[in-house]
């Protein structure tokens, strides 16, 4: 059934100051740009402001600081995108599951499943596995031996769990992520690779998202271990060992390396890196395309990397990039020449 609030019902319902007629009736969400009668846009970025007035929406969430702007009812929230967000949530359109498991499900003897989770077509759950009350697996999703699913999980499809993988109360993991694979453990004996077995788990507490094509691999010796409401997007590599604190979260194509230690309430940007063995205290953001390549004990905002050029100017200081050395011993020569 459709959904349907008027604005002094959604101001109420989440703490919002309302401006405006209360009755406006909200059926649904959108852009500034692209939202029409009925439907909720909002503000939180200023770069946006110039489409506030020429916006077709019914009504609009933003800060006291644009409301003046606004040619509309609207919604003043402390946080615009966060108020937005959690008000966009009533319009989410999904179907319930239903409990029980398909009949093309393959589910060994020794798994123990609850009676209300819903197991989709073309699953596999292998021994000792274990899934939770009210968790859901979506089509061809594998649970392996030793793993548990926690309460209310949902698997949304194609998600492989491959060994001694325990996951928490309320994640929700995205098509063709792997967790639980082997971390990249080899050492060479006489010219020739020899494969290090890797023996730990994967531990993802309660709340935590993982984006689609995420892998995350399970510990050599001990855990790799993700703390509470961690949030992975798409194509992240999380390697062997590496533990990521409470409330951190990684945007797509960054990865961390083997045993790498990560704090809560980090924001790792898009296409960052984090090397092997290193530590990044609480409250760190990392900019997009960084490269951390030593242990960062400060909270704070690191940034690496070369700001994009036109092509040619990058090529002249590329060059100049490599006389960098040169350049330098000149200068501390002269200056040591000035001086004395």
């Amino acid at each position: 059934m459709d959904s349907s609030y008027t604005l002094g019902e959604l101001a109420k319902r989440f703490g919002l100051t309302i401006h405006g007629d209360a009755d406006t009736m909200i059926t649904g969400v959108g852009t500034l740009a692209s939202a029409g009668e009925g439907q909720l846009a909002f503000l939180a970025n200023s770069k946006y402001s110039a489409q506030l007035a020429r916006t077709r929406a019914s009504a609009v969430v933003l800060a006291s600081e644009t409301l003046a702007q606004c040619p509309v009812p609207a919604l003043v929230a402390v946080d615009p995108y966060l108020g937005f967000a959690r008000i966009a949530a009533l319009f989410e359109q999904r179907s319930a599951p239903s409990p029980g498991a398909h009949p093309t499900a393959v589910i060994a003897d020794g798994a123990n499943v609850a009676e209300n989770a819903s197991i989709g077509p073309y699953c596999v759950i292998g021994d000792g596995a274990v899934i939770g009350d009210g968790a859901e697996l979506g089509p061809h999703c594998m649970v392996g031996p030793g793993c548990e699913v926690g309460a209310q999980s949902r698997l949304v499809a194609r998600v492989t769990l491959v060994q001694n993988v325990k996951l928490g109360c309320r994640v929700l993991v995205h098509p063709g992520a792997v967790i639980g694979s082997d971390g990249f453990g080899i050492a060479m004996d006489d010219g020739h690779w020899t494969k290090i077995p890797q023996l730990g788990g994967v531990r993802i507490g309660d709340d935590c998202e993982i984006g689609a094509n995420t892998t995350i691999d399970r510990g050599a010796l001990e855990d790799t271990v993700l703390g509470e409401d961690v949030h992975l997007d798409n194509l992240i590599q999380i390697a062997h060992n590496v533990t990521i604190g409470a409330h951190t979260a990684m945007a797509g194509c960054s990865a961390a390396a083997g045993s790498a230690k990560i704090g809560r309430w980090c924001l790792i940007g898009g296409n960052a890196g984090i090397l092997g063995h290193l530590e990044v205290v609480d409250q760190v953001t990392i900019t997009a395309k960084s490269l951390v390549t030593h242990s960062i004990h400060e909270p704070g905002e690191y940034s690496s990397g070369t700001p994009l050029q036109d092509n040619r100017t990058w090529r002249r200081n590329a060059a100049r990039m490599k006389k960098l050395d040169e350049f330098v011993r000149r200068l501390l020569t002269l200056e040591r020449m000035n001086h004395d």
